[in-house]
């Protein structure tokens, strides 16, 4: 573990003066009482003013409605688990005995919160300024354009209002199928206009990624007959 834990923080960017955040930061409730729940709610004020601060900076002229929605894309569970999985998390947090038998490493909720934790250990280790610094490291592979503000909409509602717009129903969606085992499952949802007859297929980690991801791909067909 000492060299796993040595591996993150050379991922990380960071060398902790004091390892003992570290170790909180990666320890579930279920392990010890001195678990990483209160480091979480540090670290997910810390992330939000730093993905603010970020998008801020790169695109100044949106209104703030596109930000906030920008900045919740950013943060939400899906992409804090994909960027846990980067950092290689899985391997390095302490679950107890019953939440590690039923696949608490992989997940999603409780890798997301995880990388918060870290954010909050970080923020109170090494400073805001260390901090933003590694949360721009995170996202740099997330190119900040004003494109990004349509596709930052949620798709649910992107597509609601596209159909609206056209005095049509709204669409209905259902689960078709849940793959993998319980600790590791991608859903499958189709999303469903009657009036069009069309029928499109998204999968996610969740089933309302799954929702949005179908609906992205409903109003991505829609807009090419339109």
């Amino acid at each position: 573990m000492p060299v796993l834990v040595s591996r993150l923080q050379d991922r990380l960017a960071h060398r902790f003066s004091n390892p003992a955040l570290l170790a909180r930061a990666l320890t579930h409730r279920s392990f010890s009482a001195d678990h990483n729940e209160r480091l979480e709610f540090l670290g997910d004020s810390v992330l939000n003013l730093a993905v603010a601060h970020m998008l801020y900076e790169a695109l100044g002229d949106l209104p703030e409605g596109d930000l906030s929605r920008m900045r919740a894309q950013l943060v939400c569970q899906d992409s804090l688990y994909r960027l846990a999985l980067e950092l290689e998390l899985p391997n390095l947090l302490r679950l107890g005995e019953g939440e590690m038998r039923s696949g608490g490493q992989r997940r999603p909720s409780i890798l997301a919160d995880a990388l918060e934790a870290i954010i909050g250990a970080v923020y109170l280790d090494g400073g805001y300024d260390v901090t933003q610094a590694l949360v721009r490291r995170l996202f740099d592979q997330v190119e900040i354009t004003p494109a990004m503000s349509a596709a930052a909409k949620d798709a649910k509602t992107a597509l609601q209002e596209w159909l609206q717009g056209r005095r049509m129903s709204l669409p209905h969606y259902e689960v078709v199928q849940v793959l993998g085992v319980a600790h590791r499952q991608t859903f499958e949802v189709a999303c469903v206009v009657a009036q069009r007859q069309l029928r499109v297929l998204g999968q996610g980690a969740s089933r309302r990624a799954a929702e949005q991801a179908a609906a992205a791909a409903m109003l991505k067909a829609l807009q090419s007959k339109a």
